[in-house]
């Protein structure tokens, strides 16, 4: 790595750990917050639809004391008996048999069979007793009187007939109106009057339970039969017993649970009033009426109740908003599709859709608190979860209020969102500015690298500006110092060169000084047809003694450079002097056809710059050379003086040959 990005590494490793710390920091505590925020919403939310549930609850349970309690109830319930004591001795035509029977089949048998698959036996549910077929054949299953007007409502066909006692239809046209209107009021599904042996003497809807004895006919064992013996029992005049949701038959199965209260006078039961719980008004406040949005609860907010069972008391918000989404939703959660189809046919999934939850687990433990698990739509959400447990009641449910993690957190995401994209900004802007710092605190320091490179490669010529000041401005200047140094020793070094250069080719030829540079052991080549000339100065000893030591060297001096310069103009390659001899060759380095002309051309004009230098000098000194052609070996000798020579027999001869000559 550069020494730039090492800088940036540590700039931006230290900051962007700072970053992360914060970051990290602010996170964990924001993200803390807002969690521990929605889940408190959403627990004050649980609570306050606890307390209206309760609320609706007891409201519920005054209107009932207040009705069973009533003058109006206590006549009507006392009227209701004996006009069904008399109807002990009434009877029906085969054709108002045929129309219960029939009425059975089409409105109970067969879409029970439809619906569950059951098949209900047809004798176990048709009325037997006299006052039953009587009412149902008249009033449930609306078959026309013997008269066969059947252009008039029932309870006018029944003030009609006077084949039977007129009480119970008069009766029934004096009181419905106020049962109606206590049925409207509070969203009852039904109103059933008891007698105290357990018949129902009357019903605002004439159902399928007209007339039928709730102790000891086909719905004993419905939560309507196991209430009325509760509140039949109950010494108190203001009591209400509630009971759970349970299949009742005559509603075709439906989910249906009970208020009931007894009627008393003077210390005496009665009977008993009894009304659906009216799932209705459950709804109304545990969906807000419908109105999620409105009040902030947003997409996916809902609270519902469940039972001991698992099963929801209350209808799903999705159920509500769209049915086939719920369908689609819990199916690929885990309910069967059978459940779901159930409570599309019923219309809510009151009883009917399973809730897994462990938040319903842990309420009906009887805990309270906010956990995040998957809900019955097999989506995460957060579940604010507690028991509801409503006095006089056996209902021992448990409230949620869930909400989907996505929607719970939505707040917490964006925060996180926003910490993240705020570090990754701020990370961003250090980067920069770490590059730009870098940049700049490197850019001197590249200018030396650069100036380093140039001279390396051998341009000692470098100048690097000072900008700078500190340690920067005192490298470079400092740099500039050894620049020139460095310039002065090259000049040096490269004068020394060419004196050293020179001097090899003085002392042997051009190609031995290479394979000399390079170290080679042994420097030898071998010639063949050179011509040779050995030549040497008669006369020197006798002038030597005549002159000075400085005036000799000058002289031989004088002559040799003559001599060399001659050799170079003629081609001829000097071998060595010695004494006051002198060997050259030509055709040793460079190969000529001419040389032993060449040679001879040497020897003469070497006689010439002998005689040019004994007239000018006044000397007689004189001149033999040997010349000749043959073979030859080249090379150098010796170690800590290095020697240039020739040997061969050319050389030998040339030698003896010039001793023969005169001068």
């Amino acid at each position: 790595m550069s020494i730039q990005s090492e800088l940036m590494v540590m700039l931006l490793l230290s900051s962007i750990v700072s970053v992360v710390a914060i970051s990290a920091v602010a996170y964990g505590m924001g993200r803390d917050l807002l969690e521990a925020g929605s889940s408190r919403w959403l627990t004050q939310l649980r609570t306050s639809q606890q307390r209206a549930m309760l609320a609706e609850f007891e409201n519920l349970t005054n209107s009932l004391t207040n009705y069973s309690s009533s003058t109006t109830v206590l006549l009507a319930t006392q009227e209701f008996t004996a006009a069904f004591d008399q109807l002990a001795d009434a009877t029906i035509d085969p054709a108002q048999q045929k129309a219960l029977v029939d009425f059975y089949t089409n409105e109970l048998i067969e879409p029970t069979k439809r619906t569950t698959g059951v098949e209900i036996d047809i004798d176990a549910v048709l009325p037997t007793s006299n006052a039953q077929r009587y009412l149902q054949a008249r009033y449930t299953a609306q078959s026309p009187p013997p008269s066969n007007k059947t252009d008039e409502p029932p309870s006018a066909k029944a003030d009609d007939d006077s084949d039977d006692s007129p009480a119970w239809p008069a009766l029934d046209a004096r009181f419905d109106r106020y049962f109606q209107d206590m049925v409207t009021r509070f969203e009852y599904q039904d109103a059933l009057l008891l007698d105290a042996r357990g018949n129902v003497v009357y019903s605002v809807n004439k159902g399928l339970d007209l007339g039928t004895n709730i102790a000891e006919g086909p719905y004993r064992d419905s939560k309507l039969g196991a209430a009325y013996e509760k509140a039949l029992g109950a010494n108190a005049v203001d009591f209400v017993w509630i009971t759970d949701f349970g299949p009742y038959q005559p509603n075709l199965g439906a989910p249906t649970a009970w208020l009931v209260s007894p009627v008393r006078s003077q210390g005496k039961t009665e009977g008993v009033l009894a009304v659906p719980l009216p799932v209705a008004k459950i709804n109304e406040v545990m969906t807000i009426d419908g109105q999620w949005k409105e009040v902030g609860l947003g997409a996916t907010t809902e609270t519902y109740l469940a039972g001991t069972d698992a099963l929801m008391r209350s209808d799903s918000r999705l159920f509500l908003e769209d049915p086939e989404a719920y369908r689609r939703e819990v199916v690929a959660a885990g309910t069967p599709p059978e459940v779901a189809d159930e409570a599309i046919r019923l219309g809510g999934t009151t009883f009917v859709q399973p809730v897994g939850d462990p938040g319903l687990s842990a309420a009906q433990r009887g805990e309270t608190g906010v956990l995040t698990a998957k809900g019955y739509l097999g989506q995460e959400e957060v579940q604010a979860y507690a028991p509801l447990t409503v006095p006089d009641s056996e209902l021992n449910w448990s409230i949620l209020a869930t909400r989907y993690g996505t929607e719970a957190f939505a707040r917490a995401e964006s925060f996180t969102r926003w910490i993240v994209l705020t570090a990754a900004a701020i990370s961003f802007v250090i980067c920069l500015a770490g590059a730009i710092a870098a940049r700049a605190f490197v850019r001197p320091i590249r200018r030396l690298e650069a100036a380093a490179n140039e001279i390396s490669a051998g341009d000692y010529d470098v100048n690097i500006p000072v900008t700078a000041k500190g340690e920067i401005g005192d490298v470079a200047a400092a740099f500039n110092e050894m620049s020139r140094s460095l310039q002065t020793k090259e000049r040096l070094l490269n004068e020394q060169r060419e004196e050293n250069e020179r001097l090899l080719l003085s002392l042997m030829p051009e190609p031995l000084v290479e394979r000399y540079r390079r170290g080679d052991q042994t420097i030898a080549a071998e010639h063949q047809d050179i011509s040779v000339i050995y030549a040497d100065l008669v006369g020197l000893e006798e002038m030597s003694t005549d002159l000075s030591g400085d005036e000799l060297v000058g002289k031989l001096d004088a002559l040799f450079q003559q001599f060399d310069s001659a050799a170079e103009a003629l081609g001829i390659e000097r071998v060595r002097t010695l004494h006051n001899g002198y060997l050259a060759a030509c055709g040793v380095v460079t190969s000529r056809l001419d040389n032993v002309r060449r040679t001879v051309d040497f020897a003469l004009e070497m006689q010439h710059i002998v005689d040019r230098f004994n007239t000018g000098a006044g000397d007689s000194i004189g001149l033999r050379a040997g010349i000749t052609t043959g073979k030859a070996v080249s090379g150098l000798v010796g170690a800590s003086r290095v020697t240039y020579d020739l040997w061969g027999s050319a050389v030998s001869l040339a030698y003896q040959m010039h001793r023969g000559t005169s001068q």
